[in-house]
This record gives structure tokens, C-alpha cells and sequence, in this order.
């Protein structure tokens, strides 16, 4: 036992290391989100009356954050994708680690490459915008938020173990536009007509946000945003599952 979970830390510091090293995610999966916020709130002030601006950095933060977020965690989809087509999870079948835990293990390594770009986005917010917060509504943010992305790891770790690494990126980036523009992380959905206003508070994306949003309003995320992020916790989970045992039968 201590052998095998020995293996598997080793395991998911390697993975988390893999993808910091890379250039890509750096630039592309933690800076560009920062990039997009500062353009949002300060060009044109976001398109929002002055009295009205403060509000709206806040909350164009929260969805920059997750937007980024939820960026990192299906981009660990493509890494699985690439490392199947070179012939490493047949390596990682031959170790003490045993399948469940390759997924598990894939899944906290995706979920930490999360953080950077919560944090960049974050602290764009405080030095560049001057959002001001309590003290401890920064690391809640930055706790439930990093929870919250849980979902959006597993459901890129399916793909990635289904799909080819070229269909794997473009399910990806599809997935991650469509959820951002539908779950109000780019625009509010006070904006939305209302049938659309309806769907967008059951995507994952924007309840995930709402974690962000109630907290910095000073309140515990709602009883709905919970149960809508555990029923897509479970359909994800499932999912990678499932993807995880047809890669081992078809590798």
C-alpha cells in the first residue's frame, strides 16, 4: 500500500510539473485570461456607468478567474490525449499503481495547474483594478473556486482518454467558448433574453462562477449551485471513468 501511494504522489508531481514547464499553458492558459480582464474593464470601462464600474470589475474578475480555470482543467484532456498517442498510459498500466488511481491521481494534478490562473486573474484584480475585498474572501475565493473546477478537470480527462489528441483540443476549446459565452463568465447573463437566462443557470460554467460571485457578495454559495456542480461532479466523474477502462481495452 505505502509502496503503491508512494508511486502515485510521484505520479502526479511529475504531471504537475510536465505541464508548468510547458510554454503553452503558461502564456496561453494562465496569462491570457489576465489579458482579456484588464480589456474588459479597462477599455471602454467594460461598456458600464462609473458608478457601476467597481461593481463590475469585481465581478468581470470572478468570471475571468474561472474562465481561466476552467481553460487549465479541460486543457489536461489534450496532455492525456498526447501522452495515449505516445504510448504512455500503456507504460503506467505496467506500474504498482493501479487504474483507478492513474485517474485519480490525473485529476489532482489537473486540478493544480488550476491555480495559477485563478491567482494571475485575482491579482489583477487587487493591483491592477484596486478590487477590494475582506481578508478571508480571498482565499475563499480562491478555495472554492479551485473545488469547484473539479468537474471541468474530469470532463477534459475524458475526452482526452476517448478521443484522439487533435479531437481531444478541438472538443476542448469548443467546450470551453461555449460554456463561458452561455454561463455569463464573459457577460452577465442579466443580459440574456430570458429562456436563455434560464438555461445558463444550470451549466456547470456559470454555477461554477457563482461560487466566485456569492462570495465576494459576502454569502455562502447557494443550496442550487451546489447540488447543480455535484450532479455534473458525478456525470464527469462517471465519464472519465468509463473513458478511462475503453482506452485500456482499445490501446
Amino acid at each position: 500500500m505505502t509502496g503503491a501511494t508512494g508511486t502515485m504522489r510521484r505520479y502526479v508531481w511529475l504531471e504537475v510539473r510536465r505541464t508548468l514547464r510547458d510554454p503553452g499553458f503558461v502564456i496561453f492558459g494562465a496569462g491570457m485570461p489576465v489579458l482579456m480582464y484588464l480589456l474588459f474593464t479597462r477599455i471602454g470601462q467594460g461598456g458600464q456607468p462609473p458608478g457601476d464600474l467597481a461593481a463590475w470589475r469585481v465581478q468581470s474578475m470572478i468570471g475571468m478567474a474561472a474562465y481561466g480555470a476552467l481553460g487549465a482543467a479541460v486543457g489536461t484532456g489534450t496532455g492525456i490525449a498526447e501522452d495515449k498517442q505516445m504510448g504512455w498510459l500503456r507504460q503506467l498500466r505496467t506500474t504498482p499503481v493501479r487504474p483507478g488511481r492513474v485517474v485519480l491521481g490525473r485529476a489532482v494534478a489537473g486540478s493544480v495547474t488550476v491555480l495559477p490562473s485563478l491567482l494571475l486573474v485575482l491579482a489583477a484584480g487587487a493591483v491592477v483594478n484596486g478590487v477590494r475585498l475582506d481578508a478571508w474572501q480571498w482565499p475563499a475565493l480562491v478555495g472554492l473556486m479551485w473545488l469547484g473546477a473539479l468537474p471541468f478537470t474530469l470532463f477534459g480527462m475524458g475526452n482526452g482518454y476517448r478521443l484522439s489528441a487533435q479531437t481531444t483540443g478541438v472538443l476542448n476549446v469548443g467546450a470551453l467558448v461555449g460554456l463561458a459565452v452561455i454561463g455569463g463568465l464573459w457577460f452577465p447573463v442579466d443580459l440574456f433574453p430570458g429562456w436563455l437566462r434560464s438555461i445558463a443557470e444550470f451549466t456547470p460554467a456559470n454555477r461554477f462562477a457563482a461560487l466566485g460571485w456569492s462570495t465576494a457578495a459576502g454569502s455562502a454559495p447557494a443550496a442550487a449551485t451546489v447540488v447543480v456542480l455535484l450532479g455534473w461532479l458525478a456525470v464527469c466523474g462517471a465519464y472519465a471513468v468509463l473513458s478511462y477502462r475503453r482506452s485500456a481495452r482499445t490501446a
